[in-house]
């Protein structure tokens, strides 16, 4: 009989016999048949940023999402990520469940429910379990704490075109504590559809109105998405794919659903409703190796009632961006995205007009290493608003910064496992 060297090793030292070992291996235990079908993934992500502007502080990208001042002009380590899945089968009963676990400094205020503070450099992304109802093709369930689902980019940089996160990323919320079914019509329509305790980040967070601290109430958030996949007979635009989906909730804790809160901190107005939409195209081209994509959020929250001027209180956010990525070779990619934002609402009982932002991004991607993810960006932000506008929420987006224009470069190196 063959033994694992795992299995050589510890009978080396004395700490298990070859015999108890074979006859382990002839039958196995409970736990080796529940952990037959799970997997270990993740990745490590470490970079160097330079700011190439002077009072890179003030100036907009500050504001980046997962941009910290303390990780600029230097070396970083900027994430662990461990995933622990197992999948479903193809069984009309099947079951599974993924565990996302964060490490280090992009970690921190990710999810301050699990954390003793808000600066603990470790979270929970995702834990969740995934169950199928054989109804028509089949309900996949998604229960506990998940990734919301809008959204053209995602938490997981190297899963994105470029290293640094968009503005429209940042209005997004982030995760949500509830039940999602996914339902697939056919092979061009896919729709999901969920409640969740809250848009707001946080595990297990309860929406509480004024007075009722305890999550008394029963103010759910709900969402909904419709995904639409082009069939080969469409040529080269076969393939492509358009998406839609809205997120509406009551918010009640934390701050404004802003980048400059932290990294990524509960993102959610104060004591009122809000809603996310979303729509996003990615388009295939006649050119094989070029790819596009649109991508549009937009944020209103209804905090109700006016201010001493006669005002309404809500408060409009909308990002628009445009990507472009060219596959040059099997390890040479270029991509390219350029965003503009405006921001629309009340500040201090006073109106404050419009913000506006732009940025334009280029990122080289050169993988030479097996499972190794390389890449140097560039990034340019620009504060549209004149000086004399007053800052829309500058604890938000960053339109009440001191500097018009910031240039960032960024190095940036993910392994996969």
């Amino acid at each position: 009989m063959k033994f694992n060297k795992w299995t050589m090793g510890l009978a080396a030292v004395g700490l298990v016999s070859l015999t108890s070992a074979a006859r382990a291996d002839e039958k196995p235990s409970a736990v080796q048949t529940a952990l037959s079908n799970t997997t270990i993934s993740g990745y490590v992500s470490a970079s160097a940023n330079v700011a190439l502007t002077k009072n890179y502080s003030a100036s907009p990208a500050a504001g980046i999402p997962f941009q910290p001042l303390s990780k600029e002009n230097g070396f970083n380590l900027d994430l662990v990520k461990l995933v622990i899945s197992k999948p479903e089968d193809e069984g009309p009963w099947a079951s599974g469940y993924e565990v996302d676990l964060l490490f280090g400094p992009d970690a921190v205020g990710y999810n301050t429910s699990v954390n003793t503070t808000s600066t603990a450099d470790y979270a929970i992304k995702q834990a969740y379990v995934t169950l199928r109802t054989p109804v028509g093709n089949g309900i996949d369930w998604k229960i506990g704490v998940f990734d919301e689902p809008l959204g053209y980019e995602v938490y997981d940089s190297a899963s994105n075109p470029n290293y640094t996160r968009s503005y429209g990323y940042a209005i997004e919320p982030t995760e949500l504590t509830g039940v999602l079914a996914s339902y697939k019509i056919n092979d061009a329509v896919s729709i999901s559809g969920g409640v969740a305790n809250t848009s707001a980040a946080g595990i297990n967070n309860r929406n509480a109105e004024s007075g009722n601290p305890g999550g008394s109430s029963w103010k759910e958030g709900f969402l909904g998405t419709v995904t639409y996949t082009a069939p080969s007979s469409w040529g080269w635009a076969g393939g492509s794919t358009a998406f839609a989906g809205v997120i509406w909730g009551y918010v009640s804790n934390g701050t404004l659903p802003g980048i400059a809160a932290g990294a990524n901190a509960s993102k959610g107005y104060s004591d009122n409703n809000q809603v996310n939409y979303y729509g996003g195209l990615t388009l295939n081209t006649p050119w094989k190796q070029l790819t596009g994509g649109v991508a549009f959020d937009y944020v209103r929250n209804f905090q109700g009632g006016y201010d001493t001027k006669g005002f309404t209180l809500d408060v409009d956010v909308m990002a628009l961006g445009l990507y472009g990525s060219y596959k040059a070779t099997d390890k040479l990619s270029f991509n390219a995205r350029g965003e503009y934002v405006e921001a629309d609402g009340y500040n201090n009982d006073t109106y404050g007009g419009s913000g506006n932002l732009i940025e334009l991004t280029g990122t080289v991607e050169y993988d030479l290493w097996a499972n190794v993810v390389s890449r140097l960006e560039v990034r340019w932000d620009q504060n549209l608003s004149k000086a004399t506008d007053k800052p829309i929420y500058s604890g938000y987006l960053p339109f009440g910064t001191t500097e018009r224009d910031s240039v960032g470069l960024y190095a940036n190196v993910v392994y996969k496992f």
